[in-house]
């Protein structure tokens, strides 16, 4: 974010427009590196368009009368405007991200 790994957070790729084929996610290394997982631990994602998602994880639910607030700016998670094509092979996608 900010031009800066975003360590410890999960990407995730939804499939878009297609009735096959499930999400794929992955942690963040130190250095904003991850690699995707699909179904039973397979690498990867289906190819195709993808709706893209990045969220901290939490530990648990926040406490009763509080609501969780994730630091990433929700264009990028709960109202995502992210999209990516995936396609046959080996892929590297970088997300560029801002605070602002």
């Amino acid at each position: 974010m900010d031009g800066q790994p975003l360590p410890g957070v999960i990407v995730g790729f939804e499939p878009q427009g297609v009735s096959v084929g499930g999400p794929s996610n992955g942690r963040t290394d130190d250095q904003g590196h991850y690699e995707l997982t699909y179904s039973n631990g397979t690498k990867g994602a289906i190819i195709g368009t993808h709706k893209v998602t990045i969220t901290t994880p939490t530990e648990g639910p926040p406490p009763p009368g509080q609501k969780y607030k994730d630091p990433i700016p929700a264009r990028y998670n709960s109202a995502s405007e992210l999209s990516q094509e995936v396609q046959a092979g080996a892929n590297v996608i970088d997300l560029e991200l801002s605070s602002q």
